[in-house]
């Protein structure tokens, strides 16, 4: 396992890798079915631990209902200039939900084995903030705000498009994985949209918090 600079991760880093994943992936199966710019020594929380943007939420859409199952194929978030193809993940050789390969720094990894963006349950879907010499696609995700357009472009030929309604930034100590992952209410279609954040610790070589998006389904085209 390695951070997002390509180093292996130790200390720390290891233990959200394996623990905050695994229980992660324990969150998914139970909740599903019933489930920036960052440089080295910055702190990207805003200040508050909570809302990375510090903005106050926007007026937002009513939900729309549920899509049927079908595979991601693109991201598109129009306010960051992001446009990046989606690949599945599974897990790693230590139980960890496994990254977008590091040489491909614009792919966004969907767990695989858990919900569908666009289908009921909270999907999940991951990315680099940079690697050793640039950033890479979720670099700014922590300025986005509620009210931001998410589009998920599916292989049914359908766009699904989210809404922002909370951007948090949670320490990796006393990791709470059913706030970052668990839907928010029940039968809505939702997105979780997941990258490092916090500063870097260099003794860790890790990310002291993480980037969480959530976003509800609120059309299809």
């Amino acid at each position: 396992m390695t951070d997002d600079h390509g180093h292996p991760a130790g200390g720390t880093g290891r233990l959200v890798s394996v623990l905050a994943w695994a229980v992660l992936l324990l969150g998914l199966w139970l909740w599903g079915r019933a489930v920036t710019g960052v440089p080295h020594g910055t702190d990207s929380s805003g200040g508050g631990g909570v809302s990375a943007s510090g903005a106050a939420p926007a007026f937002l859409p009513g939900p729309a209902a549920p899509l049927g199952d079908a595979l991601p194929q693109r991201v598109d978030i129009p306010r960051l200039g992001v446009h990046a193809p989606v690949v599945a993940r599974g897990l790693d050789t230590e139980g960890a939900v496994d990254p977008p390969p590091f040489d491909r720094p614009g792919v966004v990894g969907w767990y695989g084995a858990g919900t569908k963006p666009g289908a009921e349950g909270a999907a999940l879907l991951v990315g680099h903030v940079d690697t050793e010499t640039r950033p890479a696609v979720f670099y700014k995700l922590s300025t986005l705000a509620p009210g931001a357009t998410v589009r998920v472009v599916r292989s049914d030929g359908k766009v699904a498009e989210f809404t922002v309604d909370d951007v948090s930034v949670l320490p990796r100590d006393d990791f709470d994985a059913r706030q970052a992952y668990g839907p928010h209410r029940a039968g809505r279609a939702e997105l979780r949209l997941i990258t490092c954040g916090g500063t870097f610790d260099r003794a860790t070589r890790s990310y002291t918090a993480n980037v969480v998006v959530s976003a509800y389904l609120t059309g299809a085209h």
